[in-house]
């Protein structure tokens, strides 16, 4: 997305959400000239059909248009997409190339929570950079419990999550991990497309997670990596470009994803599409893409694998 339809300034954000307040309109960016808004918009004389998600939208990512929504002001668990805050308070701190350790705390984090693992190896020295691929596509909650370590340590960095959600105006969003392993890790619909168009703003995140997966050659300081991204939508629904998956029982499947078709872009998540790994996410998604851009793409989504590890 170019840098000109998106949130650049307080001052822009805050009057965006003022409107947003007033208009019931997603204040995800500044809109463009009218005729950009009216190019980008379009038809849709029915709300989008068997949409399985508990608490959903979906927005215009060039004018920031509320497509549809349902309870997108209810704080939910949000799972591992808290992973997309890490991810953008590391790439803020601008020191990608900061060489981490991993140690047997990071690799005994994530089995002992039942999470997710990127397969880290104990004595590996990566870098910050790596770690992200590491931890956004796998979600690998052993290179989230890494990056919090080097990034100031465990508890300072869910500060800055928070801090960064503050500034964001994120108002109905906490963190209390950096991984989306707690209850109290919550955040609302609305406030995550908000959380999405800040990390693609970022070029480094928007290369990660739209990858499918990301192979680490073997080196001198660690072993070699082939991640594979659990972003389902990536190379199956045409023009999908994120952004991050999660599930734990209690927030049930999640996705947050944009996609891009004719120079428009749309942006939306799905909370709770199932209470299990059923791939219900994906199919959610993909019904509001082609609602979204008025297309019929067939909805043939994969199931991730069932029982999974929480992440």
């Amino acid at each position: 997305m170019s840098g000109s339809r998106r949130l650049s300034a307080a001052s822009t954000v805050a009057a965006s959400i003022a409107v947003a307040a007033i208009t019931g309109t997603c204040a995800l960016a500044p809109a463009r000239a009218a005729t950009a808004s009216a190019r980008a918009a379009t038809s849709l004389p029915h709300p989008p059909r068997s949409i399985a998600a508990y608490a959903a939208e979906l927005a215009d990512g060039t004018t920031g248009k509320q497509l549809w929504g349902r309870r997108q002001y209810s704080p939910r668990p949000i799972a591992s997409i808290t992973k997309v805050m890490t991810a953008l308070v590391v790439v803020q701190a601008r020191r990608l190339g900061r060489r981490i350790k991993i140690t047997a705390a990071d690799v005994e984090y994530a089995r002992e929570h039942g999470a997710t693992s990127a397969g880290l190896r104990p004595g590996d020295v990566l870098t910050a950079r790596q770690l992200l691929y590491a931890m956004l596509l796998p979600s690998g909650a052993d290179a989230a419990f890494a990056l919090a370590s080097s990034f100031g340590g465990r508890q300072a960095f869910v500060r800055k999550m928070n801090t960064t959600a503050r500034r964001l105006h994120l108002v109905g969003t906490h963190f209390a991990t950096f991984v989306g392993l707690s209850l109290h890790d919550h955040s609302t619909p609305r406030n995550l497309l908000l959380l999405g168009e800040a990390a693609m703003r970022q070029p480094v995140i928007r290369d990660v997670v739209g990858r499918r997966r990301h192979l680490l050659l073997a080196g001198p300081h660690h072993h070699r990596y082939l991640w594979q991204n659990t972003n389902l939508l990536l190379g199956r629904y045409p023009g999908a470009i994120g952004i991050k998956t999660g599930w734990t029982p209690s927030a049930g499947e999640c996705l947050l994803f944009e996609a891009t078709h004719n120079k428009r872009v749309l942006i939306g998540v799905v909370l709770d599409s199932a209470p299990t790994k059923t791939g219900a996410t994906f199919t959610d998604a993909a019904r509001l893409l082609n609602w979204g851009f008025g297309l019929h793409y067939a909805v043939r989504m994969p199931r991730p694998p069932a029982h999974g590890p929480a992440e």
